[in-house]
């Protein structure tokens, strides 16, 4: 009896110590006006002209990066219409903010394209200016210690 008690009780200590792990890849996500965000959905899409735009989901919201390639380097934001960056709520209060030429400031760095996994990996930070003039959305959003991480890349089909 004792033999089965020590049994049941190393049986027991060795189901209750199984460790659930679960990985984030892909993965974007930042600190928007000092909150955590993550995106529950992300692709990248490599156009023919070689611009690449990463896209994060959530349920209704979309935060958009567009930069002029995939190499890796950085591409400064507020200077051009080529490389941007938007963020987009919808639902209720529908408002945008954007950067582009003499609009906002901020960058988005590609650190990593993996031609082989089609992947894309970088930093991105932004302040961007509140784009439709919605009054109840503020004048300017940031968002800091941004990170795409893996997210898959497909080919735009013309």
């Amino acid at each position: 009896m004792k033999k089965y008690l020590i049994f049941l009780g190393v049986l027991f200590l060795m189901i209750s110590c199984a460790e659930e792990v679960s990985f984030n890849t892909p993965s974007l996500q930042g600190r928007k006006d000092n909150v955590f965000w993550r995106a529950t959905a992300s692709k990248a899409t490599l156009a023919s002209d070689g611009s690449l735009v990463i896209e994060g989901f959530t349920g209704n919201e979309v935060l958009t990066l567009k930069t002029t390639s995939i190499s890796p380097q950085v591409y400064p934001l507020g200077t051009s219409n080529s490389k941007t960056a938007v963020y987009v709520l919808t639902g209720g209060s529908d408002f945008s903010f954007a950067t582009g030429i003499d609009m906002g400031s901020g960058q988005i760095v590609i650190t990593d394209y993996d031609e082989k996994g089609l992947t894309v990996t970088g930093t991105f930070k932004f302040s961007a200016e509140n784009a439709n003039g919605n009054p109840s959305a503020g004048t300017v959003l940031n968002f800091q210690q941004g990170v795409f991480y893996k997210v898959p890349v497909s080919l735009r089909v013309p």
